[in-house]
Parts: C-alpha cells; sequence; structure tokens
C-alpha cells in the first residue's frame, strides 16, 4: 500500500512538473485535464493539497486561454467538495475567481462554478457567496435554455439563499429595463 501511495504522489508530482515546464498550450491543456480527473478521487487529495495543485487550479482561473480556465474551474470544483480544500479556495480569494467565471461563453465552465459556490458556502462565506450580483446571475441562469444550467441555478437559489433575498432580486430585476442584458448566458456545446 505505502508503495502504492508513493508512485501515486510521484506520478501527481511529474504531472504538475511537466504543466509547469512545457511551453505548448495543448500539451498543458492535457495535463489540466488530468489533474482535474484525478482532483474527483479522494484518495489523490492530500498529495494534491501537498503539490498545491488548488493554487494552480485557482490560478487558471485568470488565464486567457478558456480550455485552461475550463479545466481549472473543474478541477476546483471536484476539489471544492473537501472541506481542507474549501478552506484553501476560500483563504485565497476564490470566491471572486469562481464568480468571474460565470461569464464565461462555456456552459461546462458555468456549471462547475456554480457548482463551487455551492460546496464553498460556510456560515462565514455565506454572505460573500449570495451577493445581489450572484443572486442576479442566478435568477437569469434559471431561466436558460439549458437544463443543467437552469435546474442547478434553482439549486443554487433554494440551497444558498434566503426567500427574501430571491424575492427581492426578483423585484429589482422587474424594475430594471428590459434593454439591461447582465451576464450573458453560456453557450450549450453538444
Amino acid at each position: 500500500m505505502w508503495k502504492k501511495n508513493t508512485d501515486r504522489f510521484e506520478y501527481l508530482q511529474n504531472l504538475v512538473t511537466e504543466f509547469q515546464d512545457t511551453d505548448s498550450d495543448e500539451a498543458r491543456e492535457q495535463v489540466l485535464a488530468n489533474l482535474a480527473n484525478f482532483a474527483y478521487d479522494p484518495s489523490n487529495l492530500e498529495h494534491l493539497v501537498e503539490l498545491q495543485v488548488t493554487d494552480l487550479f485557482l490560478d487558471m482561473l485568470t488565464e486567457e486561454n478558456q480550455t485552461f480556465v475550463e479545466f481549472g474551474m473543474g478541477g476546483l470544483c471536484n476539489l471544492s467538495m473537501d472541506p481542507h480544500c474549501r478552506d484553501i479556495i476560500l483563504q485565497n480569494g476564490g470566491v471572486a475567481l469562481v464568480t468571474n467565471c460565470l461569464s464565461s461563453q462555456r456552459e461546462e465552465t458555468v456549471l462547475s462554478a456554480i457548482t463551487t459556490l455551492l460546496n464553498l458556502v460556510t456560515p462565514s462565506s455565506r454572505s460573500e457567496i449570495t451577493d445581489p450580483a450572484i443572486v442576479q446571475c442566478m435568477l437569469r441562469f434559471s431561466l436558460a435554455n439549458s437544463p443543467r444550467l437552469r435546474n442547478l441555478a434553482a439549486v443554487f437559489l433554494q440551497d444558498c439563499c434566503t426567500k427574501e433575498q430571491v424575492t427581492q432580486m426578483q423585484q429589482q430585476m422587474q424594475e430594471l429595463p428590459q434593454t439591461a442584458v447582465g451576464i450573458p448566458l453560456p453557450e450549450d456545446r453538444r
């Protein structure tokens, strides 16, 4: 078992090193996708935390390359279920970085961002995560054509927000001129 655990750590460490050392965006995208997939398995969490992969995923959220953003957001989504990783994300300004991904044109990025926000809710982070701008965004998403986006936004509104927050934002949105666009809905690329 110890040998297997050591091999796992070394493999993940090699992936992180490859990501840092390569100049090829295509190779970096592949490595990032692999790391995001490994973040789904709880047996990798300790190694990924030690290798500071949470920080790597957070760094990807500000990249120009939208595939980096998508895979970084997906990796964070997978890690955010763990309380320790959730705390790392919260302590490193993750709510703002994740919130910025709500305006992505890629549906997968937006879905991962919403799920991550759901996972990041704690008593101390709730007010930041249910900021009126985010509630308004979720109300817009709850009207989307995409059932996945619509349903996930509804879950966010139900689980994270008070009825008063939702009602108040609905009233404010009705008072806005119909030309207000707000955050664009992502493209459904299926």
